[in-house]
């Protein structure tokens, strides 16, 4: 049998990633969004309306609260919307922009950002933190690691704490967890989303990116040569070389790169920027922010690396007639298609009807014979008030002549606010009124508290009536 080498069979690791930190306009953005994304996150559970938390979901009661609209497991049609809009909002932004949703707005991104932060404020620089881990375990080393492992934590835990409160009020949730009384389902998601937190963000960093996230894969579907990514300017930068600031680029063949290598040292993922477009890049614009301020130190013109199309380089396009081409085919069917879905949905959500019905037969009895001949069914009505006022209904049929409908109260029901009921009534008809077989019935719930502030007066819901032979 052939034996390998054992260069062959060794799986080697990667290096680790020692990110250096830049400020510039692409970084202001990218913490704008970090604030942005977890002022939402973390103040959302937080805010109340009605007196109760105003966006909760609480699958025990299988309740769904967003501000004033309660929706119930009936209403996951609209859950299907927001990820509908969701993939097509993402398909448009990266056919017009590359990956900003990747470089700004990702959990991920925001994350790792959060937690290279706290990692730079307690190690220090990239070359303090690679002299760090150089050196044995001394006492510098242990407490500056334990303290960043120690606030990594914190705020991991918190994630975790806030992820769950959307689920189970958070007040009650943190109560809990001050009188040690919480809940197994709760403490393992607690604990399993906050270390998730913690090791995507604190250790596997880029590697979610490059190898965990599929979107990495299937971006270059999306892009075309008019797509906005960040991109080297090769025929500017080339041949790259160190010099001196009063150097002639002319007299030495050299182009405005200086082979800094700061490009790559910001980078998050670790990337050379000037090998081309690569699947890694996550289009954060940090090696745009490294580069513009070398090219500042240097007197030469900003944008060796930028944003900007394929086209857009090749041809020598400027901003606005790249801007131009941002209205391609591609893009206008993208918008279009989107609009239509937002509309729908949200229209859809807004005119829907806030008392919900349900009608099912009942099975042990399809029809049977009463007092005096006359023949029943029996139906079992699921009301659902979708506001959080109490609602009072009287249930009526229609559709069969000298149809009688006897229920309990005289068939009319009371709900509370965001409440479910179960009802039972029974309508039979005289003997001999309908040919054998199955006839249409109709449900028609009147809304007894119907006023000005009411949104449903009446619904209709269809049944079937079985006439025996």
């Amino acid at each position: 049998m052939q034996e390998f080498p054992a260069s062959v069979i060794t799986i080697q690791s990667e290096k680790k990633i020692y990110a250096r930190g830049i400020g510039g306009r692409f970084n202001t953005w990218r913490w704008i969004f970090v604030w942005l994304t977890q002022l939402v996150f973390y103040g959302l559970p937080w805010l109340t309306f009605n007196d109760r938390q105003a966006v909760l979901f609480e699958l025990e009661t299988r309740r769904f609260y967003l501000f004033n609209l309660v929706l119930y497991p009936q209403d996951f049609i609209y859950l299907t919307g927001l990820l509908v809009i969701s993939a097509l909002a993402l398909f448009l932004f990266t056919a017009v922009a590359g990956r900003l949703w990747c470089g700004y707005a990702c959990p991920q991104t925001v994350y790792s950002e959060i937690f290279m932060w706290i990692e730079q404020r307690t190690e220090g620089d990239r070359s303090a933190r690679m002299r760090l881990d150089r050196h044995g375990w001394t006492f510098d080393r242990v407490w500056r690691k334990g303290l960043k492992h120690t606030i990594w934590l914190i705020i991991a835990m918190w994630t975790g704490l806030t992820f769950v409160g959307y689920f189970t009020p958070i007040q009650q949730t943190v109560g809990a967890v001050i009188q040690g009384a919480l809940g197994p389902w709760q403490t393992f998601w607690i604990l399993f989303y906050g270390f998730a937190t913690y090791g995507n963000a604190g250790f596997m960093r880029e590697q979610v990116c490059k190898y965990m996230c599929p979107y990495a894969r299937f971006q270059s579907a999306m892009f075309d040569k008019d797509t906005l990514i960040v991109t080297y300017d090769e025929a500017r930068g080339e041949p790259r070389g160190a010099r001196k600031k009063s150097a002639d680029l002319a007299s030495l063949n050299l182009g405005s790169c200086i082979d800094c290598a700061l490009c790559v040292q910001v980078c998050p993922t670790g990337i050379d920027i000037r090998n081309g477009l690569q699947y890694e890049c996550i289009g954060c614009g940090a090696c745009i922010d490294a580069c513009d301020e070398v090219m500042e130190q240097m007197g030469y013109d900003k944008g060796l690396v930028k944003y900007t199309t394929q086209n857009g380089l090749l041809n020598r396009w400027s901003r606005s007639q790249i801007l131009k081409r941002a209205l391609r085919p591609r893009v206008l069917i993208y918008s279009t298609i989107l609009f239509v879905v937002i509309a729908a949905v949200f229209g859809s959500l807004m005119l829907r009807d806030t008392v919900r019905v349900d009608v099912m037969r009942d099975r042990g009895s399809l029809a049977r014979l009463v007092e005096k001949g006359w023949i029943e069914n029996v139906y079992r009505l699921q009301l659902m008030n979708a506001t959080e006022r109490p609602q009072r209904f009287a249930v009526n049929v229609a559709g069969l002549p000298n149809a009688v409908l006897e229920g309990d109260d005289n068939a009319t029901f009371a709900l509370d606010a965001a409440a479910v009921r179960s009802v039972a009534v029974r309508v039979k008809v005289p003997p001999m009124s309908l040919t054998p077989g199955s006839h249409p019935i109709h449900f028609v719930i009147q809304n007894l508290s119907a006023g000005a502030d009411s949104e449903t007066a009446s619904v209709t819901e269809s049944s079937t009536f079985l006439m025996p032979r």
